[in-house]
């Protein structure tokens, strides 16, 4: 009896899926084909975008080269605390592969 319960929970679920589990979406996500420095930090966003022409400047607009600098590096270009932070936290997740900068722009709200 518990097993017919089961089967018929499991059903309502698949059949209903709003109802209880959250959607998933199965369509793909735009994201840039070949990100370079200035596409990378304009997908962070939060104003980090203004310091693009300096970094690409530094780091000769290699975006391995970005990945791999160091706080230090930052702020003798002077880069504030909060974008170094942002821009190093990007940096490692984009790097594992669990973040890539979208086709579009991020909106300021």
């Amino acid at each position: 009896m518990a097993a017919l319960a089961c089967a018929s929970n499991v059903r309502s679920l698949l059949l209903h899926p709003g109802d209880g589990a959250p959607a998933r979406s199965f369509y793909s996500q735009p994201y840039q084909p070949k990100v370079g420095v200035v596409e990378f930090l304009n997908g962070v966003g939060k104003g980090v975008e203004t310091h693009a022409a300096k970094l690409e400047e530094a780091v000769g607009g290699d975006l391995q080269r970005l990945l791999e600098t160091r706080t230090l590096r930052l702020k003798k270009l002077g880069v504030p605390c909060k974008h170094r932070k942002l821009i190093l936290s990007f940096a490692h997740k984009y790097r594992l592969g669990l973040w890539k900068p979208r086709a579009e722009a991020r909106k300021v709200q």
